[in-house]
């Protein structure tokens, strides 16, 4: 019986998670960046449409929490448009269902309607806050047909899990850091440089960007190893072990995702919001 719950377990813990981006403290790392170098126009225009006592951090995670609302919207029409799925390192189109690029053109195009009503732009610049860090989290520009690492099984320092799960969240709160804790010493290592090369606000840029990173980040295949009691040459499928190694590898990538999806946040909404709105 306790062999059969313990593999009960092993077995849901295997199962795919939702295709969350970064996860909080990763999307609250990108908006405070952000709101570091917004222009006083931009800053007037968000606060404008989240109200004073809404920040970006707090916008960030909203369309993710909203997922489990009832509701078409919620259950079926914005689930494609966390992610962009594409072979190569171009964006080419958005499948029928839509995806994160199309659904940021939408939704920028709403902040800039001036007869769109307060809710219409405060649902629109939650989702465009929270798809720029999207598009900066690798694995959330996929390619056939993993569903973004989500099938591809490994275990994070002996639990099994995948590398979906891994880029989410395991590795931003490997140092149990808070998002305010993390946004800040990102930010003391973003020079003056770094944010003139990585100021960009061009989506298909990021796309391009993250896709070339995705390609890096999968562990090599383990060779099968006989298992004790099993016939011979009889096989059990082994997963990838990530642990320290992988870490010391992808730990620097992952910050500087999390800074330039910041910057690029920023870049966004200055750009959107670069000229007075037209009157009504």
């Amino acid at each position: 019986m306790r062999v059969r719950s313990f593999l009960m377990i092993a077995a849901l813990a295997l199962l795919p998670s939702p295709a969350f981006a970064w996860g909080k403290t990763g999307h609250r790392v990108v908006a405070a960046i952000a709101d570091t170098q917004l222009s006083g126009l931009a800053r007037a225009h968000v606060e404008e449409i989240l109200g004073y006592g809404e920040s970006l951090d707090e916008a960030a995670n909203w369309p993710d929490e909203m997922r489990a609302a009832p509701g078409t919207f919620w259950q079926k029409t914005a689930t494609p448009w966390h992610y962009v799925t594409l072979n190569g390192i171009v964006y080419d189109h958005a499948p029928p269902e839509g995806d994160a690029l199309q659904a940021l053109d939408h939704f920028s195009a709403v902040l800039r309607d001036p007869n769109a009503s307060r809710d219409d732009k405060q649902l629109a610049l939650r989702f465009v806050v929270h798809l720029v860090g999207d598009l900066h989290q690798p694995l959330h520009v996929g390619k056939c047909c993993d569903k973004g690492g989500n099938d591809v099984k490994v275990t994070w320092f002996g639990k099994p899990t995948n590398l979906h799960a891994v880029w989410d969240s395991m590795l931003v709160d490997d140092e149990q850091l808070s998002f305010t804790e993390l946004a800040a010493k990102l930010e003391r290592h973003i020079t003056n440089d770094d944010v003139i090369k990585w100021w960009d606000s061009n989506p298909r840029d990021w796309i391009s960007e993250s896709a070339e990173i995705r390609d890096t980040l999968y562990p090599p295949p383990v060779k099968p190893k006989k298992q004790r009691g099993l016939r011979l040459g009889k096989r059990m499928p082994q997963l990838p072990e990530l642990s320290y190694d992988y870490v010391y590898k992808f730990h620097p990538v992952m910050e500087q995702r999390l800074s330039k999806g910041g910057i690029r946040l920023a870049a966004y909404l200055n750009a959107l919001f670069a000229e007075p709105a037209p009157a009504k």
